[in-house]
């Protein structure tokens, strides 16, 4: 047991590095990011440096994703979800991937001018860029740097579509760019949902929106034609599975036409900071649920085959695989078509617009 938890934190631990041999100091002059309207509970303050990459697209390989190149502005991610596949990555910059990987934030602050430059190199060719293919585009620090906003309105300049995962309602400030964009089947949005219990929320990802407002904000955009609904991840059995019929039909209530789904995976630290927080938050049931966690990936609690590692494998994988599918069936979940539009991208413009 912890004796004395981090306020508003889902690590509570830092866990030993990997690459120990690296290490960044922490500089004051970058401070002047620090957003102290976040949360003014927390014991950890949260740090901002800036980021100097020279290119802001990624590009995977992986046949079981549905995209090719991701967007990412922030590394590290002050959501604080003590289950996100995202944090041993913090540990290639010099972090842990624990308290450090939610309260060290990279910022990539020419993040559009640099997505315009890879649009503008001859060698681009239009695809879906997924917005958060790493880390949430829409953490808390986006409501005051606007980094997503500004490569949004770039991508609506130049006509590529994007796809966007997040779960921050802070997307509905953005309403305005993404009709636009819809108009021409450019964009979708996926609002992840684990859970509808809002007391595990607060626990498991801390400082995402509630539930009943990720619902809310599926509503707002389904109401606008925005194509959206929900990616329901990860599925953690024992613990969120038997929840996946109501999340579906609520998401069905509230607007949403899209589903998708993965399985809980626990890369690297991960299973630390997972085991630490599930046997603290669940004493009695932390046991059964890790267990079904690893029946669902061959005896281990992470898998990285490709085709294995989102949708798991055995008798509980299908079950849990079949629960899911027969429910987005029931609701007619899945019935539109979601290919986006790359015929319509352009490579110059003139035109100058208002992003703020």
């Amino acid at each position: 047991m912890i004796s004395e938890k981090l306020k508003g934190r889902g690590a509570q631990s830092n866990p030993k590095n990997r690459f120990d041999r690296l290490h960044i100091e922490e500089l004051e002059e970058d401070n002047e990011f620090i957003d102290d309207s976040v949360d003014n509970l927390r014991k950890v303050n949260t740090v901002f440096y800036k980021d100097y990459s020279k290119s802001v697209i990624s590009k995977n390989d992986s046949y079981d994703l549905d995209f090719n190149y991701s967007f990412n502005p922030y590394r590290g991610c002050e959501h604080g979800c003590v289950y996100c596949y995202a944090r041993p990555t913090h540990e290639y910059l010099g972090f842990s991937s624990g308290i450090d990987f939610e309260t060290k934030i990279i910022v990539k602050e020419d993040a559009a001018n640099l997505l315009e430059h890879e649009f503008k190199k001859k060698s681009y060719k239009p695809e879906t860029i997924m917005f958060s293919g790493n880390t949430d585009c829409y953490q808390p620090i986006e409501k005051k740097l606007r980094l997503t906003r500004r490569a949004l309105q770039i991508c609506l300049d130049y006509r590529n579509p994007v796809s966007i995962v997040t779960k921050n309602s802070l997307i509905e400030r953005d309403i305005d760019i993404l009709k636009k964009l819809a108009s021409m089947n450019l964009v979708t949005v996926l609002m992840s949902i684990t859970t509808l219990d809002k007391k595990i929320t607060v626990s498991m990802e801390p400082r995402t929106s509630t539930p009943e407002k990720r619902l809310k904000t599926i509503e707002i955009l389904s109401k606008n034609n925005i194509p959206s609904g929900v990616n329901l991840a990860p599925i953690i059995p024992g613990l969120n599975d038997e929840e996946i019929p109501i999340i579906l039909k609520e998401v069905s209530k509230h607007g949403g036409i899209l589903a998708r789904h993965s399985m809980i995976r626990l890369p690297y630290s991960v299973k630390e900071i997972f085991i630490e927080w599930i046997k603290n938050e669940f004493p009695d049931r932390s046991s059964k649920i890790l267990n079904k966690i690893r029946e669902i990936h061959g005896g281990k609690l992470n898998e990285n085959e490709f085709g294995k590692r989102f949708r798991g494998e055995g008798k509980l994988a299908d079950t849990i695989n079949n629960l899911f599918n027969l429910s987005c069936k029931r609701l007619h979940l899945n019935e539109k078509s979601t290919e986006l539009n790359v015929n319509l991208f352009r490579k110059a413009h003139n035109k100058q617009f208002e992003i703020f």
